[in-house]
């Protein structure tokens, strides 16, 4: 059984192939003229892959990432795509996350689209700003509650999050005691009411907020607790719970935003950590990526055939691999472009 990365880039979409999970080769490389904010494979076939474009809306591969096309072709849907999610219910749901803020929903695979125009129904929504000029407010991340399709929450960049319970009808606000600029939202698998945040530290540099990067709620959404202070750095992406062993988490933090890291010639200064009890105390990873800490990983993800085998991606195209749940790390024998997001499967 081969695995299988596809790793979503500023130039398309590289499908990576390994029979081994140690020496890899590129087979396709897709949609180069277009920046891939996230990718998502369809949970009912590996070889079917959707891919969200930053200006052209979603396009579907599927075989591996060899061909694209795009299923609601001169039809309304989504524009400039910042995140996808498929509804862990129903394989041919999913949703997509814009710039500027919108949420859209398509339940044939992304044939025909539905704007969720409710989001605005939160007067907030339409008083947020971006402070950078070349991008808007926009949606950053979409999860969905495995136990419940009708409870989701969307991270809107440098605009806190929403909840809805009911599948979109209506929404709310959440915005007490956490960073405004939330970047992933991750729910315990065993307790949806759990939810694990990764911010960009905007409200922390600024004094406003009572903690760093990463931040918990144990009633889902209604109060949070500040995670991960046993480290001084403020800024944060990547978030994921172990496969199978659930209070096992992983993430990334770097010191300062990414303008700041500019300043210091790209060095991020970041590292990986984890928590094995659920984010109530970190560590710090050691190895190969926590080294290379000038660049800052974007995406962790794991082998569906084996959870142990799990890789990071580095913004700079540099990507990862652990045999050992991220205890020891190697580093893959390919690059890609600057990258944003990775999904791991099998074949």
């Amino acid at each position: 059984m081969a695995s299988i990365l596809y790793v979503a880039t500023d130039q398309g979409v590289v499908t990576l192939k390994s029979e081994d999970g140690r020496s890899w080769k590129q087979q396709h490389h897709g949609l180069k003229d277009w920046q891939i904010p996230e990718v998502a494979v369809s949970p009912s076939a590996p070889n079917k892959v959707f891919a969200g474009t930053r200006g052209d809306g979603v396009w579907v591969s599927e075989d591996f990432g060899a061909s694209w096309k795009k299923p609601c072709y001169g039809k309304r849907g989504p524009g400039k795509v910042r995140c996808l999610t498929f509804d862990p219910h129903d394989s041919k749901t999913l949703y997509a996350g814009t710039e500027p803020i919108d949420v859209f929903v398509t339940h044939d695979e992304a044939k025909s689209w539905q704007r969720l125009d409710t989001v605005w129904d939160i007067p907030f929504v339409s008083t947020i700003t971006y402070p950078v000029a070349v991008v808007e407010p926009h949606v950053r991340d979409i999860t969905i509650d495995p136990k419940n399709s009708q409870i989701m929450y969307v991270a809107l960049q440098v605009g806190y999050m929403l909840k809805t319970t009911d599948g979109g009808k209506s929404w709310e606000l959440l915005n007490k005691n956490l960073d405004c600029d939330v970047h992933t939202i991750v729910l315990h698998p065993e307790d949806s009411n759990k939810i694990f945040i990764a911010t960009g530290g905007h409200d922390s540099r600024a004094g406003n907020a009572p903690g760093r990067a990463l931040y918990s709620s144990a009633d889902g959404g209604q109060s949070w607790v500040p995670m991960a202070m046993e480290f001084k750095e403020e800024y944060s992406v990547p978030l994921a719970v172990h496969p199978a062993k659930h209070d096992v988490i992983y993430s990334a933090v770097a010191n300062g935003q990414p303008g700041q890291w500019r300043k210091r010639g790209g060095d991020a200064q970041a590292f990986l950590i984890q928590s094995t009890d659920a984010g109530k105390s970190w560590k710090k990873l050691e190895g190969a990526v926590s080294d290379a800490k000038t660049s800052f990983v974007e995406s962790f993800a794991f082998n569906p055939a084996n959870a142990n085998n799990m890789y990071a991606a580095q913004r700079s195209g540099d990507l990862f691999g652990s045999d050992d749940s991220g205890a020891s790390w190697f580093k893959l024998n390919v690059n890609v472009p600057e990258l944003s997001d990775m999904k791991a499967t099998v074949a």
